[in-house]
């Protein structure tokens, strides 16, 4: 249901804009507000310039929609909040669109996961005869409080996660342009997959894959940066814990039938961080070299293999190893024990990068 300048319900609004009346109803259900305002009213009530409130929404994701009386309350709470963090040096106004882009893009995607898995099958009919319309209103009604709160939560958590990391942090320049384990975890043949398989099965294969990438990741103290399908993209504060991931995936992987085989690429350095993303030579590095890795197999760049080998969670080289079990055994002491191992692998020039040597990383017999 709208309402009028005047603040009178009336669904004369919503029935002469062509617009379905559940569509209205849910609307107003989940803003928890009805429609009062146009954009340029909703500008001025909050007190922002029409250019600003056309920045801030459409850094959200929102399309335009000309003066339509469209905006609710919360609508104009929201431009306020902005624009109050701007005028009291909280945030400049860059930071702020950003703040909004963010925010727009994540929970834009969510809420689109959640509406076409989630609530598409909660809404089939539980009775011959029965629309989905009829039961989706009151599904909605019960699930929409429970989600918003869990909603709150995890990214309380992830916010206070992401907090710990930056005050740990060595200096300012570090915030942003930190030193990383990244990685790319690709499924290999997926462009073949796509020309025999059915879409729905196809479709259930990327969410395998990405659910037990994301579960692997988050388990072994990883962050997963985000999913495109056939690949993901991941970081590690330590080259340890990404190693550690990298060989999980391919030995998950290894052992479903149902997949295809996998292929890693990871690199070690400076990784610029925006928005959630990752960006640099590390990361373009990473993606190369899962380009050329073997299947189930993990290929790692020179820092990477250095960052292993100086924090002893892999040895120089098997030799070293040897000698360095051989020289314990004979002083009566317990030999050093490595993680991973790690075979050179054939220098080869990388497009836009130059000449690498790529290292094979495997898991080493500790017992």
């Amino acid at each position: 249901m709208t309402v009028d300048d005047s603040g009178s319900g009336t669904d004369a609004q919503g029935a002469d804009s062509g617009e379905d009346p559940l569509a209205l109803r849910l609307e107003g259900l989940i803003l928890g507000a009805e429609r009062r305002y146009t954009p340029f009213q909703a500008a001025r009530s909050a007190g922002v310039s029409m250019e600003l409130a056309s920045r801030f929404w459409r850094a959200m994701g929102f399309a335009d929609i000309g003066q339509a009386k469209a905006l609710t309350e919360a609508d104009v709470l929201a431009l306020r909040r902005l624009a109050g963090l701007v005028e009291a040096g909280l945030l400049s106004e860059a930071m702020a669109v950003q703040v909004a882009r963010s925010t727009g893009q994540t929970t834009a995607r969510l809420a689109e996961w959640q509406i076409d898995s989630f609530l598409e099958g909660l809404t089939e009919p539980p009775e011959p005869g029965m629309t989905r319309t009829e039961v989706t209103y009151p599904i909605v009604e019960l699930l929409l409080p429970e989600l918003e709160e869990f909603l709150v939560y995890v990214w309380r958590r992830q916010l206070a996660a992401s907090a710990g990391r930056v005050v740990q942090a060595a200096d300012d320049e570090e915030m942003v342009d930190r030193r990383l384990a990244v990685g790319f975890a690709d499924l290999v043949g997926f462009t073949r997959l796509t020309r025999r398989m059915e879409e729905e099965e196809l479709g259930e294969l990327v969410e395998a894959f990405e659910t037990t990438a994301a579960d692997l990741v988050a388990a072994n103290g990883g962050r997963l940066i985000k999913t495109l399908g056939d690949e993901v993209l991941y970081a590690a504060d330590d080259a340890g814990t990404a190693a550690e991931i990298a060989l999980r995936l391919i030995e998950t992987m290894a052992h479903d039938e149902t997949m295809p085989e996998l292929r890693v690429g990871m690199a070690f350095g400076t990784v610029t961080t925006r928005m959630g993303d990752v960006f640099g030579t590390t990361v373009n590095l990473a993606s190369r070299l899962t380009s050329i890795a073997p299947k189930d197999a993990v290929l790692v760049d020179t820092a990477f293999a250095e960052e292993l080998i100086r924090t002893q969670d892999a040895p120089a080289s098997e030799a070293e190893a040897a000698e360095e079990a051989a020289a314990a055994e004979k002083e009566g002491e317990e030999p050093p024990v490595y993680r991973f191992g790690l075979q050179p692998m054939w220098q080869r020039p990388v497009r836009g990068l130059g000449v690498v040597e790529p290292w094979l990383l495997t898991r080493r017999d500790v017992g």
